[in-house]
C-alpha cells in the first residue's frame, strides 16, 4: 500500500511529541490500496530447485504452508511430525497458531538439513533474507527472467492464499491456512484469484455484512448469501 510509511512514520513522531510534552499537527495521508505480484508455481519452483540446501527448505516451506518468513524462521525441530507429515506454526504478528499438512519432498528436505540448534534455522532472518536475495538475484540472471527479482519471502504467502482460494473457493480454509484473525485480510485473494484465473463462472463481486441491515440491503441488491466467518461477519456474491 502506498503511502503506509509515511503515514506510519508521522504516527509515530506523533507519540514522541506526546512523550515529550509537545504537539503537532498530523498530516492526512492517503493510501493507496495495490494488489501484490504473484508469480507462476514454476518460477517459485526455478527459484527452490536452483536454491542452496537451507534456502531451498526454507522457500518450501513457505510455498506449502503460506507462512510469514518470521513464522518459518521461528521453526523448532518439535513442530514437525515426521509420522503425520504436519508441521505447527507458531504464529506472529497477532495471528492464529496453526498444523499444516506438508508433503513428503518437505519432509525429505528437512531430515536433510543439519540439526545443530532446537530451530531449523538458527540464523536471523536478516541473513536468511540477504542470502535468498542474493541467490534470486543469480538464478534470475542466469535464467533470464527478471520477474523472479519482484519473489520476496511474503510473495510466497500470497500466492498460497491465492492458490488455495482457486483451489477450493472456500474463503474461510484460506483465512485458517494463512492464520488470519481478520477476514478482511484474507478477502483479497478472492479479487487476485479472480484476477488470474478469471473465468465465466467464476466472476464475482464479494461483499462483507456486518448485520442484519446491511445483509439484507446486499439480498435486495442481488447478492447471493455464501458464509458466515466465526466473527460473525456474512459474506456475499454476485456475479458480475
Amino acid at each position: 500500500m502506498k503511502g503506509t510509511t509515511k503515514s506510519t512514520t508521522a504516527t509515530i513522531y506523533k507519540g514522541f511529541l506526546k512523550y515529550k510534552g509537545l504537539q503537532w499537527q498530523q498530516p492526512k495521508y492517503k493510501i493507496e490500496e495495490t494488489l501484490p505480484f504473484i508469480p507462476q508455481e514454476k518460477e517459485l519452483d526455478e527459484l527452490i530447485s536452483a536454491s542452496s540446501k537451507t534456502i531451498s527448505t526454507f522457500l518450501q516451506i513457505l510455498k506449502e504452508t503460506g507462512a510469514r518468513g518470521i513464522e518459518a524462521k521461528r521453526l523448532k525441530w518439535e513442530h514437525i511430525d515426521t509420522e503425520r507429515k504436519t508441521i505447527y506454526i507458531t504464529p506472529a504478528k497477532g495471528s492464529n497458531p496453526r498444523i499444516l499438512p506438508i508433503t513428503t519432498k518437505l519432509s525429505g528436505m528437512l531430515s536433510n538439513l543439519t540439526k545443530n540448534s532446537q530451530y531449523m534455522f538458527p540464523s536471523t532472518l536478516k541473513a536468511l533474507r540477504s542470502n535468498y536475495n542474493r541467490q534470486r538475484n543469480r538464478i534470475a540472471k542466469q535464467l533470464s527472467n527478471p520477474r523472479l527479482i519482484q519473489i520476496h519471502f511474503h510473495t510466497f504467502r500470497h500466492w498460497k492464499g491465492t492458490t488455495e482460494y482457486h483451489k477450493t473457493r472456500d474463503i474461510i480454509h484460506v483465512k485458517t491456512v494463512l492464520g488470519h484473525k481478520d477476514i478482511k485480510s484474507t478477502m483479497v485473494y478472492i479479487n487476485l484469484e479472480q484476477a488470474l484465473f478469471l473465468t465465466e463462472n467464476d466472476d464475482y463481486t464479494c461483499k462483507i455484512a456486518k448485520d442484519a441491515k446491511e445483509a439484507t440491503d446486499l439480498i435486495e441488491s442481488g447478492f447471493q448469501y455464501v458464509a458466515t466467518t466465526p466473527e460473525a461477519l456474512m459474506l456475499f456474491r454476485k456475479r458480475k
